[in-house]
């Protein structure tokens, strides 16, 4: 498995921007579909975004064009870039590491797809 610890959740207003981190761990990270999922109160935990074992990045409709994926394998770090927050984009943010047999080309969503995860960490948008 992958050890993973997020980081960089916050208060913000409306229109904002924040970063968040997963500090990745495993020998087998590089190779893994890594992705974000969010969670918010009464609500099932949702897909946000994605960058394959390929290097293919998808999104969510709903973050498309304003949530950014990437990722650096040699510091082991997944990031999250959230741009023009909404405060329907409150939620814990989740970093995820696919199933080796959901990484490679295949676009993981799901998250019986994911086998790790991490802690969260929350992310408050206020109008």
């Amino acid at each position: 498995q992958v050890q993973l610890v997020e980081s960089g959740g916050g208060l913000v207003q409306a229109g904002a921007s924040l970063r968040l981190f997963c500090a990745a761990s495993g020998r087998t990270f590089s190779s893994r579909t890594m992705a974000w999922f969010r969670q918010a109160p009464g609500k099932e935990r949702e897909f946000v975004a994605g960058r394959s074992g390929h290097g293919s990045t998808y999104y969510a409709d709903s973050v498309k064009g304003r949530f950014t994926i990437s990722r650096d394998n040699a510091n082991g770090t997944v990031y999250l870039q959230l741009n023009s927050l909404k405060p329907e984009d409150t939620a814990v943010y989740y970093c995820a590491a696919a199933r080796p047999y959901y990484s490679g080309s295949y676009y993981a969503t799901a998250p019986i797809e994911f086998d790790s995860w991490g802690q969260g960490t929350q992310v408050t948008v206020s109008s």
